[in-house]
């Protein structure tokens, strides 16, 4: 297996759920030596210095100084979320004279029917009565714990022919047979806590299939939430791997909330990345025309993955912008400007990936149908830069388990790196001088 195939598969088993995958970004970035801020005490930073800074226990955001006068800011920004079901009632089981079941709700926009039949467990956070106060603990059960049993087709024999479902009703999973300790009973367990000390919990469902290879060739991936984790591992990935430039901030963004609309304190929608950048600027000892004179010289990227053309519905993909699994990095382009890209943000990314050697195909919806959006619009109403929105092509978005290129993750690294790394400078509203 490709060394980046082997590190994507760590990243994506050590983040079964928001909380993880943030604390798995941590731990990358503080064993590359970034030094973590608290964003309740003063910051002391130095030119050339590596920080990064946490909020609402999902969402990271790293930066590295340039050694040299601040001149603008270079971001990619990803998100750690994926549609999934949410624990409710503190994990307390509705129980019948035979069964025992957990209470969720449904997180984001997802297709139901792939939750069905598979096994499934809980993950995510825990919140501690200490002796000191509240503690917040990640937790992952890991283990074959709970599925969501279909009907029969015995018993529904109309049921191939379409269904709608309940969630309330029908997609409950199933915990155990009445009387079995409880949840929190397991979660204390696995904490080596007393069940009284937990408080309260931030606890989701995730699937247990590890990341695997598929294909003659081992052509394909599939693995649990490749939206959008495979984005955030390449950003990171190639945010680490870039050398430093003289006079430009690097910025590396991992915001959740994206699937319910970013509209949290550590969404793209909220203050997390201007705070950021303000206290930054403010810290190196920039005035206010200065900060506002770097931001305007600043570019991003909203990485989130694309729509292939599926092999089974290729009307559904607009025929004249097909995008295939193995095609390269992928730029997408929305006519509402749900997607960011522009000529101007779309031709600087092609740029830079064409010195890097990496492919890049384009993406836009059929005319005829709506099509997504992702961070990219929201934050750009935040930090107001020239912006463009890439991805990778991916079959079976937001289901339980999804599928993309083995080779595009490769893609993605190459360009990450190549981004970070582009000696580019905005000379004029809409152009750039590429050095190098």
């Amino acid at each position: 297996m490709q060394a980046y195939l082997t590190d994507l598969f760590g990243f994506l088993s050590a983040s079964p759920s928001r909380y993880h995958a943030a604390l798995e970004c941590a731990a990358r970035l503080r064993a590359a030596g970034f030094v973590p801020l608290r964003e309740t005490s003063p910051w002391a930073l130095r030119p050339g210095g590596a920080y990064y800074a946490a909020r609402g226990g999902a969402s990271v955001i790293a930066f590295r100084l340039p050694a040299g006068p601040l001149q603008s800011w270079r971001i990619t920004a990803a998100h750690s979320d994926s549609p999934t079901w949410r624990i409710k009632c503190g994990g307390r089981p509705a129980q019948d004279e035979v069964y025992a079941r957990l209470v969720t709700e449904g997180y984001g926009g997802m297709n139901m029917a792939s939750w069905l039949d598979r096994p499934l467990t809980a993950a995510g956070r825990v919140l501690l009565r200490t002796e000191e106060g509240v503690e917040s603990r990640a937790v992952y059960l890991d283990r074959d714990l709970l599925t969501i049993p279909s009907l029969a087709i015995h018993l529904d024999r109309e049921r191939n022919k379409g269904h709608s479902y309940d969630p309330q009703k029908e997609l409950q999973p199933l915990y155990s047979l009445a009387g079995a300790p409880g949840l929190p009973d397991l979660l204390a367990g696995e904490l080596g806590v007393k069940p009284e000390e937990i408080l309260d919990m931030d606890l989701e469902l995730c699937a247990r299939q590890a990341p695997v290879l598929l294909g003659p060739q081992g052509e394909f991936i599939q693995a649990p939430r490749l939206d959008d984790l495979e984005c955030a591992w390449g950003t990171l990935a190639g945010f680490l791997a870039a050398p430093p430039l003289p006079d430009t901030g690097a910025v590396w963004c991992l915001f959740d909330s994206e699937e319910i609309g970013s509209g949290t304190m550590q969404g793209a929608s909220g203050s997390f990345l201007p705070d950021v950048l303000t206290r930054a600027a403010a810290a190196l000892g920039l005035g206010e025309d200065a900060r506002r004179a770097a931001l305007a010289g600043s570019t991003a990227l909203s990485a989130d993955n694309a729509h292939a053309r599926h092999p089974n519905f290729a009307e559904k993909s607009d025929p004249q912008n097909l995008v295939k699994p193995g095609g390269g990095v992928v730029l997408k382009y929305s006519a509402s400007q749900k997607y960011t890209t522009t000529a101007v943000t779309g031709g600087l990314f092609r740029a830079v990936c064409q010195r890097a050697g990496v492919p890049v195909q384009v993406f836009a919806n059929r005319a005829d149908m709506p099509g997504g959006s992702t961070l990219g619009h929201l934050l750009s109403a935040q930090v107001s830069i020239p912006m463009a929105d890439v991805g990778l092509a991916q079959l079976a978005m937001h289901s339980c388990v999804e599928t993309a290129s083995s080779r595009d993750a490769g893609w993605l690294l190459d360009a990450m790196t190549a981004w970070y790394a582009a000696d580019f400078t905005c000379t004029a509203d809409g152009a750039y001088t590429l050095r190098g």
